[in-house]
């Protein structure tokens, strides 16, 4: 029993040790560990995920995969109504307000939450998102993926209470590892945590992303191989004459993406004015209409996108289909069906490029036995455009196909759909555009991201003494033996009050050698006034308590006991802007 309470002790204290070690920005090793072990965590809940959603359809559906088109019309229209009336049922048990899900609600625990989630938000994700798929919502698992990933991570550092600038740094970890075993896209996954979330580059955060990455991809390739996910023909540019349909493409699918980001909203604002309840009863009713219509929008439609990929489709099917996709996903989305958004636009991207291709080889500009490589090209150019993130784009279809003849036309199309929705029209990303929709802003400023990479306890002043205000004078020399602290803690109320330079006093003692009786909160000092913070804060946090409260300074506190606190180190607002300008 003795032993076991000597481990329990030291464990405690070595954890105390790394709160404090993680609360530095630069806590490189610890931070590693902590994004490979959010990695593992990730691989296998999406690897979960995908058995569910891949078995439920296999066990459902005649065939293999996604075979919507075989269910009879009746099931179609019947099924995705259900499918939202079960999520409507799921969520009025656990939502509390909780509607927005997806990469969406990871960028606004991030900026509002310092990455706090709640348990309840990964079980509505998986299941919500589980039960979308599989009755035929159009909707991606990308966007849960990357939920549940930073859900994930959060959770684990919430459960060892690590700081929250460490917390932050896992959930990007958990961001990347969604995606990256979402499609076997390590690269994808830490480019795409980059630029959605917003993350600067720097060694102590990048290193812990890429871990996160490839051992959730790790995982994902253990479960279900290292293919890639669409096969595409092999291509190679022969002339330059082959880049006017990629330029054509580009700009198509910068106003498609322009549309599709539009209707996501439209539908959104509309969406509040129902219930949630009716909502969902609504996204159910169209997304059967949709599917009874043309059953090939139901769903992920990896199925038809890998034909796509292979061959060319009939004009009219695909200016259908385009239509058809668009018009069930945003409806889908916008009432609030947790699912993803990049999937569904990987599917038009298919389709636009499918059509443009077409087209150029019926002109005679392109061979027509390369129509389907311009399918690619328009995934990857709808992709970036409407999560105005190029690069990730890029690499995630360089990834998917294992072509790597697409990076040259692939940076024209993406960054001529991209300037088109941003320049041209004027549009932010699909994830902003949705958090705006309901109500919050986003918004990254560097000052404030650089004071969120710290922890209070990387910056905290520890060389401090705690006393009430009346001391004797030999209590007094004794505080200040040796070197003396630096500050002085002064109570009243048995609680912190005033931060007092221990150098105000020893100047005291000197000047009034009679004095045997010190009132600390009257002798000649600076005095600054004090608001409490926890140890897991960020500097950014301190500094809205400065701000909120009308303090001068912080005493930096954790509860270790019911009622009882312990005091870390102290804060003033010099030591934290100090922290940002050097």
């Amino acid at each position: 029993m003795s032993q076991h309470r000597s481990l329990a002790k030291w464990f405690r204290s070595e954890l105390e040790w790394l709160r404090i070690r993680l609360a530095h920005p630069e806590a490189l090793f610890w931070n590693v560990l902590l994004g490979l072990v959010t990695g593992l965590i990730t691989g296998a809940v999406i690897v979960i995920f995908r058995l569910v959603v891949e078995g439920s359809q296999a066990a459902m559906l005649p065939g293999n995969g996604e075979n919507y088109e075989a269910l009879p019309v009746w099931l179609r229209l019947s099924l995705p109504l259900a499918g939202a009336l079960l999520i409507a049922l799921i969520f009025w048990r656990f939502a509390k307000g909780t509607y927005v899900l997806g990469v969406a609600r990871v960028m606004e625990r991030m900026e509002y939450h310092q990455g706090h989630f709640e348990r309840r938000e990964l079980v509505m994700q998986f299941l919500g998102a589980a039960i979308a798929i599989v009755s035929g919502h159009s909707v991606g698992r990308e966007g849960p993926h990357v939920h549940l990933g930073a859900a994930s991570g959060s959770l684990l550092g919430q459960f060892l209470k690590l700081p929250n600038n460490s917390i932050r740094i896992i959930v990007v970890c958990g961001t990347a590892a969604g995606i990256a075993a979402s499609f076997n896209t390590p690269l994808a996954g830490v480019i795409f945590a980059l630029e959605v979330l917003a993350l600067e580059y720097r060694i102590a955060a990048f290193m812990p992303v890429m871990l996160a990455a490839v051992s959730a991809d790790t995982v994902s390739f253990a479960a279900f191989g290292s293919a890639p996910a669409f096969q595409v023909p092999p291509f190679q540019l022969s002339s330059l004459d082959d880049l006017l349909p990629v330029a054509v493409l580009g700009l198509l699918a910068g106003v498609v993406s322009v549309i599709y980001i539009q209707s996501l909203q439209t539908v959104a604002e509309l969406g509040h004015r129902l219930g949630f309840f009716w909502r969902l009863t609504v996204a159910g009713a169209l997304a059967g209409l949709f599917g009874a219509l043309a059953p090939e929008v139901m769903g992920i439609g990896y199925d038809t996108q890998a034909t796509l990929l292979m061959q060319q489709a009939p004009w009219l099917f695909l200016v259908t289909l385009l239509v058809f996709k668009l018009l069930a996903t945003s409806t889908s989305i916008g009432l609030g069906i947790p699912g993803g958004t990049i999937g569904p636009a990987l599917f038009m991207g298919a389709i636009l490029g499918n059509l443009v291709g077409g087209l150029a080889a019926a002109v005679g500009v392109i061979d027509a036995s390369d129509t389907s490589f311009y399918a690619l090209l328009g995934m990857a150019a709808m992709m970036g455009a409407s999560l105005q993130a190029p690069l990730a784009a890029l690499t995630a279809v360089l990834e998917l196909s294992h072509t790597p003849a697409i990076i040259m036309p692939g940076m024209l199309a993406i960054i001529l759909a991209a300037l088109t929705s941003r320049e041209v029209f004027g549009k932010d990303s699909m994830f902003v555009t949705m958090l705006r929709a309901n109500g919050l802003d986003y918004r990254t400023n560097p000052v404030i991201e650089m004071l969120r990479r710290s922890g209070v306890g990387g910056v905290m002043n520890r060389d401090f003494v705690r006393h009430a205000p009346q001391v004797r004078r030999d209590e007094a020399e004794h505080l200040l033996g040796g070197d003396g602290p630096e500050w002085i803690l002064v109570d009243q109320d048995d609680q912190p009050t005033y931060l007092m330079p221990g150098i105000a006093v020893a100047t005291y003692l000197a000047q009034s050698p009679d004095e045997e009786e010190i009132d600390l909160l009257a002798i000649p000092a600076e005095r600054l006034e004090l608001a409490p913070v926890h140890l897991e804060a960020t500097l950014k946090e301190a500094l809205d308590i400065l701000e909120s409260r009308s303090a001068e300074a912080l005493y930096v506190q954790r509860p270790v006991a019911p009622g009882i606190n312990r005091i870390y180190g102290v804060l003033t607002r010099a030591r934290i802007e100090s922290a940002y300008r050097y």
